[in-house]
């Protein structure tokens, strides 16, 4: 199926562009186009939907509204104004990457110059390049590769996403334009974001619809077929200390993989205290979030003002500077409510 698609790929081209340059939904990466704006958007959009993000880039153009602002910019403001996004490793990635780019005496415009910076991946520097330079580099992430085992039915098991990327990516560098990857490669992206559906796609209005091997045979949704997720629990227990006017909060240390410098409501133990202990207390909430292929019950109980001198990395916060400070988007609402709650 592969090899007749290749065959048909002048004509696949056209259809898609001609539909994308009428349907594309209007975005401010796309409004009057810029390298950051699309680098800023590219690292926004990893693991993160349109719709979330949008308000996220509006604040962040108006206060960094190029690479030296960024670079220029302390990193507590910069995780700030990631605040809600979660994954905080783009945003000190993006940092990073601001201040290498900054410093470059000329712009690099190939794939493989932007894969050396941090966060950058292959359909990162894809992504950058093809839509910024007109580099011929194909963007294949999730969207694309369901697009693709479609049209070809491909009925391969892989194991995960990142897996069947790389089997895809021949395939999208074929049909790939030279003089338009930037335009083929978002309207790709535009194609499985509005129409083509990991489930109920649009069949009847799909612009390749000819082309899709899937759709002919009626079953779309059976491909492509990846491994099930294999989903983890977790059961996390935390404390609420309050004094008047003042919550406690854990702040992790700088050096942490994920959530560094970020604050979030401490465990028994970070306080000192017996966690079976806690437990018999007052449950305040039980909320529930999800990290990578972990499902995490976070248990919130109150308990008494701890004695004695605490660790650093455990802060007294008023509760009128809470929004001052950067929280885990989770922690920020649960934090709301409760105090909500409390002071009724």
């Amino acid at each position: 199926m592969a090899k007749k698609l290749i065959a048909q790929r002048s004509e696949f081209q056209r259809t898609l562009l001609a539909w994308y340059r009428v349907h594309a939904r209007d975005l401010p990466w796309r409004d009057q186009p810029s390298l950051y704006k699309t680098v800023v958007s590219e690292f926004m959009l990893q693991q993160t939907q349109v719709i979330t993000v949008l308000p996220y880039l509006a604040r962040w153009l108006a206060e960094l509204p190029n690479f030296a602002a960024l670079a220029a910019a302390p990193e507590s403001r910069v995780l700030k104004l990631w605040e809600g996004l979660g994954y905080y490793s783009r945003a000190r990635n993006l940092h990073r990457l601001a201040a290498q780019v900054a410093a470059w005496p000329e712009m690099r415009r190939t794939p493989a110059a932007w894969r050396e910076l941090p966060g950058v991946g292959p359909y990162t520097s894809a992504a950058i390049t093809s839509i910024s330079f007109g580099a011929p580099a194909a963007c294949v992430d999730g969207n694309v590769v369901r697009i693709l085992a479609r049209l070809t039915a491909d009925a391969t098991e892989f194991r995960d996403s990142a897996t069947a990327s790389k089997t895809f990516t021949s395939l999208a560098e074929a049909l790939l334009p030279t003089d338009t990857p930037g335009d083929h490669n978002q309207a790709m992206m535009e194609l499985g974001a509005t129409v083509c559906f990991r489930h109920n796609p649009l069949c009847l209005t799909c612009p390749v619809r000819e082309f899709c091997a899937a759709a002919r045979r009626g079953e779309p949704e059976a491909f492509p077929r990846l491994a099930a997720k294999k989903i983890e629990q977790r059961a996390v227990t935390r404390v609420w200390c309050e004094r008047p006017g003042a919550l406690l909060l854990h702040r992790a240390a700088a050096g942490a993989r994920r959530f560094a410098n970020i604050h979030e409501l401490p465990t028994p133990e970070q306080v000192g205290l017996d966690p079976a202990k806690v437990t018999c207390g007052e449950l305040l909430a039980k909320k529930r979030r999800s990290i990578t292929r972990f499902q995490i019950t976070e248990s919130i109980y109150v308990t008494p003002t701890p004695r004695g001198k605490l660790p650093a990395e455990l802060v007294w916060v008023r509760l009128t500077e809470l929004e001052s400070l950067t929280l885990s988007g989770p922690h920020r609402r649960w934090v709301a409510e409760i105090a909500a709650k409390l002071t009724r």
